[in-house]
């Protein structure tokens, strides 16, 4: 892909064994490992740094002086395009559904502090979000402003081009590697890893933020080139609960457990699902002892502190 990245986080993010998790959760104390892309650097962390070196890219060829983007109230990636922004110079406007909190928390508050214009769409899906924020983008075109729009979760083909490089980056450290398990959100971090480790070692688990996980993950994976792998794609879809932004009993617990176990503070909405779902993968025979499993932590703390269900932390 002939696109010039920008330099937004710091590599390679580390790959740490997690010993006593392993064995809580029923594997060999060297079966598992955590590359922490929480720690890519950037406003927090998280995987969203990686697709915004290629979507910033292309956003400053095009000669952008605004991004815009669409999210959740307590989106990740729209924290991220704010920080991405700033260090770029660009003005950033986040279309997040919901109303104005009284007050701002979490990636909220982050959001504010990076400096990006927020506007409250009320209670809107991911289409009408879109149509709201390529309305500012005309809006704005006919002010001389040239904007950049940049989808959910900056999920396109030009994103999922960050976690190839990751899944390279994983191959280099751990070349004999079984799966890596990830959290399918908008798809193009699993789309990545995909093309480049193959569809037989990436094993998704569905968060609920699309109506259609396979479609988007196996679109964006024949995007990006190769063999058409649409029919193989593992994801487990039994972790979302009754609602995707409602914090699950199993995800509580995995947050309790990578927390008690490794010190290590997983999201509510997608990598404590994530966790569930390789607990339920071990449980069910899926993925078993002897294997060499790498758990992506995609990032997401700041959302704990936005998380509705967050006061019920005295239950951990």
């Amino acid at each position: 892909m002939n696109v010039r990245k920008v330099n937004l986080g710091t590599w390679p993010t580390p790959l740490e064994p997690a010993p006593k998790l392993s064995v809580a959760l029923g594997l060999r104390r060297d079966d598992l490992w955590i590359k922490r892309d929480d720690l890519t650097g950037l406003g927090g962390g998280g995987n969203k740094v990686r697709k915004l070196e290629y979507i910033c890219g292309a956003a400053l060829a095009n000669h952008a002086q605004m991004l815009i983007t669409i999210g959740a109230a307590q989106s990740n990636h729209a924290r991220l395009t704010a920080a991405a922004g700033a260090r770029l110079g660009l003005d950033v406007m986040l279309v997040l559904s919901g109303m104005a909190p009284s007050t701002p928390t979490g990636n909220i508050a982050l959001d504010t502090l990076f400096g990006a214009q927020i506007r409250w769409a009320g209670n809107v899906d991911e289409h009408e979000l879109k149509r709201i924020a390529l309305k500012h983008v005309a809006q704005l075109a006919r002010r001389t402003i040239q904007a950049e729009y940049i989808p959910f979760g900056g999920s396109s083909v030009l994103g999922a081009q960050g976690y190839v490089d990751c899944g390279r980056e994983l191959i280099g450290q751990m070349p004999e590697l079984d799966q890596v398990v990830v959290a399918v959100g908008s798809g193009a971090t699993m789309a990545g890893l995909v093309h480049a480790l193959g569809s037989e070692h990436v094993y998704g688990v569905d968060t609920g933020a699309t109506q259609d996980p396979y479609t988007r993950v196996g679109d964006m994976v024949n995007g990006l080139g190769g063999n058409d792998v649409s029919s193989s794609l593992r994801i487990r879809t039994d972790q979302v609960g009754s609602n995707y932004s409602r914090l699950t009993n199993p995800a509580r617990e995995a947050l309790r457990m990578a927390a008690h176990s490794e010190g290590i503070v997983l999201d509510p909405t997608y990598t404590g699902r994530a966790l569930a779902g390789l607990a339920a993968a071990v449980r069910d025979g899926t993925i078993h002892p002897g294997q060499r499993t790498v758990f992506l932590h995609s990032g997401g703390m700041p959302g704990l502190f936005g998380h509705p269900d967050w006061p019920g932390a005295k239950d951990f």
